[in-house]
């Protein structure tokens, strides 16, 4: 079983925090970011990573993810090739034929990696998407038909079904991707107006590493969870 870990962000908006990385390998917890999603693939069986990243950063990220028990393979891309073109460019890299994982680097997330892949290959999709939903970043207010306020609660969930950025793709999807733009815009669609997209469905930890913010916030997660250093 292989991967693909989608790697080419700057991490511009984390600025000095970022430590002049490339976001998917500043450290969280002493480990690159990566580093994590590597670990949780490898217990899902996969032996193969293969990282998409900008041309001129292959040897960082195989020197850095080095060591985690699977082989590191980068993928250059020559010039911005997009999410989709991306992966279909890293692609090329693979060793195997059948279904590959995706995902993307710069996230902390516990999915059951063998789950989704057995929901998969059980549906027989053409790829199979993993979605959740989010916490509400906003409090919730009560009020009545009279438009007076009754009362205050915390957020709860959104009630939508948002991507994760997790997939495993077979061989018809893979195949569909663009070589330059998004597939979520296009391919995903186009697998859905047909009935070939699967989903599922995920209610656990969601941390995307944008921000200082978003850093700290993973930082806790781990001093709080030391489990996940052993992924």
């Amino acid at each position: 079983m292989e991967a693909i870990i989608l790697a080419g962000g700057k991490a511009e908006r984390l600025g000095d925090a970022s430590g002049g990385k490339p976001k998917a390998l500043v450290p969280i917890a002493g480990k690159p970011l990566a580093a994590y999603q590597v670990g949780r693939l490898r217990s899902a069986g996969v032996e193969r990573v293969i990282v998409s990243c900008a041309a001129g950063q292959e040897d960082l990220f195989c020197d850095e993810l080095a060591g985690l028990g699977v082989e590191i393979v980068a993928a250059g891309e020559p010039e911005r090739l997009g999410r989709g073109g991306g992966i279909r460019f890293a692609a090329q890299q693979r060793d195997e034929h059948g279904d590959v994982f995706a995902l993307n680097g710069d996230e902390l997330l516990d999915v059951d990696l063998v789950g989704l892949l057995t929901r998969h290959r059980e549906t027989g999709a053409a790829a199979t998407i993993v979605v959740a939903q989010p916490a509400s970043p906003f409090g919730v207010v009560a009020v009545d038909d009279d438009d007076l306020v009754t009362g205050f609660s915390e957020g709860g969930r959104i009630p939508y079904w948002v991507n994760c950025g997790i997939y495993v793709l077979g061989a018809e999807a893979l195949g569909r991707f663009p070589e330059r733009g998004d597939h979520e815009s296009s391919t995903f669609p186009e697998l859905a107006s047909e009935g070939k997209l699967g989903a599922f469905r995920y209610a656990g930890v969601w941390l995307t590493v944008n921000t200082p913010k978003d850093l700290k916030k993973a930082e806790d997660h781990v001093a709080r969870h030391p489990e996940w250093l052993g992924q």
